[in-house]
């Protein structure tokens, strides 16, 4: 085990310290873009203005025989754009792949220094983050870059989810964790083909009316597979002070279903989610900037209770210093908002 004192020390001579606490910076959507498609390429400069942060993708929907196309098309992608407060990341593939290395050494040898943050797919133990971690270090120090490149994993495996509060820990690079449902359902011999969702046989069945037959139609209502897992992901991740996301929502024909996925992670805790269609964006940026009169009420209860604490009555309503702690979350995350979109800083008056 890592001493506490040792923890935020560099893992190279000459590698940048370690950041005590994550960048504040908004997230609502990670928009995948395949690097290895000139014209998705040539839509960059547009996204940038879009979306929050810009993600190569170098693993999953990659096909192997466009692999270094892809490393190679995301280099030119991150040295041919400025993103400024957008974020530049990267989804390099699995640590057991045969591409995984040359990913890592030559990203971070050309655009080392304007990426904030590499997506390592497939994490199942601290021992995957400790890797990565020890590896950016060496490369850091080589290539001169003066600010830590952090590590995003993505929860696919059973033995990911059974380790995710040590995932969590691994490292002071880690920026967050996102749900990869897809892997997981496999890894868990789920009887599904869906990419993220829910499923129509998850459900539970009301009880029947009393005097009615076997046969009379009863009220069904749909579950969320994910809940458990989302859960747990939320709670490793707010211990350790970092952020967690949903992942992908596979179905771009049916955007309703995808909102509400959204939405409830957004409900739990989610920082945001993956966008892997234009028509997701609009959906991520919607749901996850709070609502004008959620952030109205919140002002107000903050207003009331300057302190944080006591208790006080509005609007019919007991608020204490739990309340006044749940308002600091909103507000905070609508002052965030409001500084990168005008149309609703006017509408939370910040």
């Amino acid at each position: 085990m890592k001493l506490p004192r040792n923890f935020f020390k560099p893992l190279a001579i000459g590698a940048p310290a370690p950041l005590r606490e994550l960048p504040l910076k908004l997230e609502r959507m990670i928009h995948f873009v395949p690097p290895h498609v000139e014209k998705m390429r040539a839509k960059v400069p547009e996204l940038i203005a879009q979306v929050d942060v810009v993600l190569g993708n170098l693993e999953d929907a990659i096909p192997a025989d466009a692999k270094t196309a892809a490393r190679a098309g995301f280099i030119t992608m991150a040295q041919a754009n400025d993103f400024g407060a957008t974020g530049l990341w990267t989804r390099i593939n699995a640590l057991n792949s045969p591409w995984v290395l040359d990913d890592i050494r030559e990203v971070v040898a050309a655009v080392g220094q304007k990426l904030d943050v590499i997506m390592l797919p497939k994490v199942e133990g601290a021992w995957d983050i400790h890797y990565l971690d020890q590896l950016l270090a060496q490369l850091e120090a080589k290539h001169a870059i003066t600010k830590p490149i952090l590590i995003h994993a993505i929860l696919e495996t059973a033995e990911g989810v059974t380790n995710v509060e040590a995932i969590a820990t691994a490292s002071p690079r880690m920026h967050g964790v996102s749900l990869g449902p897809a892997d997981l359902a496999a890894s868990r011999a789920m009887k599904t083909t869906r990419v993220g969702g829910g499923h129509p046989d998850y459900r539970v069945l009301a009880d029947a009316e009393p005097g009615t037959g076997a046969d009379t139609p009863r009220a069904t209502y749909q579950q969320d597979p994910w809940h458990y897992t989302m859960a747990k992901m939320v709670d490793a991740c707010a211990a350790a002070g970092i952020k967690a996301f949903y992942g992908p929502f596979g179905d771009f024909s049916d955007p309703a279903a995808c909102e509400a996925q959204f939405r409830n992670s957004f409900l739990l805790g989610c920082a945001g989610a993956w966008t892997l269609h234009p028509s997701q964006v609009a959906i991520a940026k919607r749901v996850f900037s709070p609502d004008p009169a959620e952030v109205a009420f919140a002002k107000k209860i903050i207003a009331a209770m300057p302190d944080g604490s006591g208790a006080v009555m509005i609007d019919g309503k007991m608020q204490d210093d739990a309340t006044c702690k749940q308002a600091k979350v909103l507000v905070d995350l609508a002052r965030l908002v409001a500084a990168k979109d005008p149309g609703l800083a006017a509408r939370y008056r910040l």
